[in-house]
This record gives structure tokens, C-alpha cells and sequence, in this order.
């Protein structure tokens, strides 16, 4: 006799959508971008963890030590782009910081390199 409920057997992934971890909102509110590269850790305003969702919970603890929004997303489950709102709000709350990486590129300055080589013959 073949069961029709095989289905249940498979992992049923998040209880919660993603929608219902962004409150619906699929904008930022302020203007950061979010790269996959860029380091995020956790400001010094404290925060009753309990009044916070677990998304948001599991965040802040993850940003105790500095962690790429690459890491945040991997660990967390979740898509980029809901992982990046709720980075939005933790920010627009003063609850983490974001560090943005130099560019990389080449340094155009002719001031700058020559001091640096400047530096170097003194050693």
C-alpha cells in the first residue's frame, strides 16, 4: 500500500518565513548596503534580549566577536536580503556597528607613496 504522506518525512525548514522575520518590509531604512564582506560587530548600547526576536537575538550574540554579513546569513539560514534588513534595523537601533573594508585599488596619491618610501629608508 503506498503512503501518500512520504512528504512529512522530509525537514519542513523554517517555522518562521521570511517575510514574517522582516515584518513585510523589503526596503532598508537607512542606506547601507550590506556587502557580503563587510565586518559587523556589536556597539556598546545595551539591550534586553528577551524583547527581541530570535533572528535578532541570535544576531547580536553571533556579532559579539566581528563576523562578515556573508557569515551572519550562512549561520543564520536565512536569504541575503532578509538577513540584510534585519541588520538595517539592528543598526538604525544603535545595536551593532558595521565596518566597510578599503577599497581595494590602486593609490594614486604621489604624496602618499613617496612619504611611505620615505619611511622605509629611515628604518
Amino acid at each position: 500500500m503506498p503512503r501518500d504522506d512520504d512528504w512529512m518525512e522530509w525537514d519542513p525548514g523554517p517555522v518562521a518565513r521570511p517575510y514574517m522575520v522582516t515584518s513585510g518590509r523589503t526596503r532598508q531604512r537607512t542606506t547601507l548596503r550590506f556587502d557580503l564582506v563587510d565586518i559587523v560587530g556589536r556597539s556598546l548600547r545595551p539591550v534586553r534580549a528577551a524583547a527581541l526576536p530570535p533572528e535578532r537575538r541570535a544576531i547580536l550574540t553571533m556579532c559579539e566577536a566581528p563576523v562578515t554579513v556573508a557569515d551572519l546569513a550562512s549561520e543564520l539560514g536565512l536569504p541575503l536580503g532578509v538577513v540584510r534588513i534585519v541588520l538595517d534595523d539592528l543598526v538604525h537601533d544603535g545595536l551593532i556597528e558595521v565596518r566597510i573594508p578599503a577599497p581595494r585599488g590602486r593609490v594614486t596619491d604621489q604624496g602618499v607613496l613617496e612619504r611611505v618610501l620615505a619611511g622605509i629608508k629611515a628604518l
